[in-house]
């Protein structure tokens, strides 16, 4: 079930995200070689605690982190480990934070040390790919619209979009209805209405779109072909008039 959200609870929502876009401000500071993910990991938890807020993810699921650290082909979901981050590495940061009965949800994709040209294409376009199907948050639209406008993109400068795991709302709980597919059809779809509040994050892989689940840890999920992969994503209220993140620093 939907569930809209009143401009008090919006600002509530802003109010978490705002932890949450500095801690993943802190945790993207962090991303250089020689770095482990815990490392990143401890800076973003501690700064989380320091806002009385608490960690979305940690527990969640059985989740044993605060932050989600992703390597390189890892999409989504990387456990921080005493994993050293590798010159040339790509990291992409997932983070979400409760405060006051409510989540937020944000990342996004860091380049360690001296990044291929590739790579750092490959992060700028699924930057980009956000604010594509931002553009399309407004009243009266539907979710294909924003998943066209993502898919779109990516596709153009030659990389391919995950579909196995996508955007969700979010709320009183961490993910709610409805998905938010980053692929879709024009005009197709849940209407957007005001007060609704989804996080939308695009998950770009520079070669194919499958993924797979690495079974020793139940949680990480990996490109099949081994070929990079980025991620972005900012929660984002729908108002009556232009679309609203609520994850952004002010």
């Amino acid at each position: 079930m939907i569930t809209l959200k009143s401009a008090r609870e919006i600002d509530l929502m802003r109010r978490s995200g705002q932890i949450a876009a500095e801690a993943l401000r802190l945790g993207g500071s962090e991303v250089r070689p020689g770095v482990t993910t815990k490392h990143i990991n401890d800076v973003m938890h501690k700064y989380i605690k320091s806002k009385n807020a608490t960690p979305s993810f940690l527990g969640y699921g059985g989740f044993p982190a605060a932050a989600c650290i992703s390597v390189n082909n890892e999409v989504i979901h990387g456990i921080p480990s005493g994993r050293l981050i590798a010159d040339g590495d790509i990291v992409s940061i997932d983070v979400g934070v409760l405060l006051n009965g409510y989540h937020s949800d944000t990342a996004a994709t860091f380049p360690a040390g001296n990044v291929s040209p590739k790579a750092m294409e490959l992060i700028e376009v699924t930057r980009q790919c956000f604010y594509e199907g931002l553009a399309q948050v407004y009243e009266g639209n539907r979710l294909g619209d924003i998943g066209y406008s993502v898919s779109q993109y990516a596709h153009r400068h030659g990389f391919s979009v995950v579909e196995e795991y996508v955007g969700h709302g979010v709320g009183t709980q961490l993910h709610e209805d409805p998905s938010v597919p980053n692929y879709g059809v024009r005009g197709k779809g849940q209407r957007l209405m005001q007060g609704l509040t989804i996080a939308i994050e695009p998950m770009i892989n520079q070669g194919g779109l499958e993924v797979a689940q690495i079974d020793r840890n139940g949680w990480t999920v990996v490109t099949k072909d081994g070929s990079l992969s980025a991620h972005y994503e900012h929660t984002v209220a729908v108002t009556s008039n232009e679309p609203l993140i609520l994850t952004s620093l002010s």
